[in-house]
């Protein structure tokens, strides 16, 4: 009789911890998808501010057409961006076209005047300090998410339920890049 509450103790505590673990892994796979979202709200807010920031510059240098034609295309790209390494690449190359718009914009004083012009500037400079944020929030829960995927004995739980690592959210090559100090 003393043998059998021994086993069924065993077995209570085993179940208690396979039910603890898979809540567990389930909370970390539910905190990196909300810190994606949390990055796809910022984008969508920079993606908004694009089009009025192009319409305003264009009113001061229409001329510059080309400038205009890439930034809506890699603003385009990355809306349309699928997997992890899409978004990556297409947001480096939307952030290096809104550089070429800015630096087309220092040729027209009258722009750099315009406080529609500064106030787009300051939103989408916000923007992208929130999606810094987001970027670092979401690669933190996915770190801890794929460690708790990698350590015994929770990764026999997770190969059993399906559970998947994820991928980080890398830093556009600009961000990347060290900065040249020349005196």
């Amino acid at each position: 009789m003393e043998l059998i509450w021994i086993l069924v103790g065993i077995v209570l505590v085993v179940a208690m911890w396979l039910i603890l673990t898979y809540n567990g892994l389930i909370r970390s796979k539910n905190r990196v998808e909300e810190a994606w979202s949390d990055i796809e709200v910022q984008m969508k807010r920079r993606y908004d501010l694009i089009p009025n920031l192009i319409n305003t510059v264009k009113g001061y240098a229409k001329h510059e057409e080309g400038v205009f034609t890439k930034v809506t295309e890699a603003r385009t790209a990355a809306m349309g961006a699928t997997s992890m390494a899409d978004h990556s690449k297409s947001e480096n190359m939307l952030s290096e076209t809104l550089k070429s718009l800015f630096a087309v914009s220092e040729n027209y004083p009258q722009l750099q005047a315009s406080q529609n012009f500064l106030e787009l500037q300051h939103e989408l400079a916000d923007a992208e300090d929130k999606i810094m944020a987001a970027r670092r929030f979401y690669n933190a829960n996915t770190r801890d998410f794929n460690t708790k995927l990698q350590v015994f004995p929770t990764n026999l739980i997770a190969g059993v339920f399906g559970f998947l690592a994820r991928e980080f959210f890398d830093a556009p090559e600009a961000e990347l890049a060290k900065p040249e100090v020349k005196f």
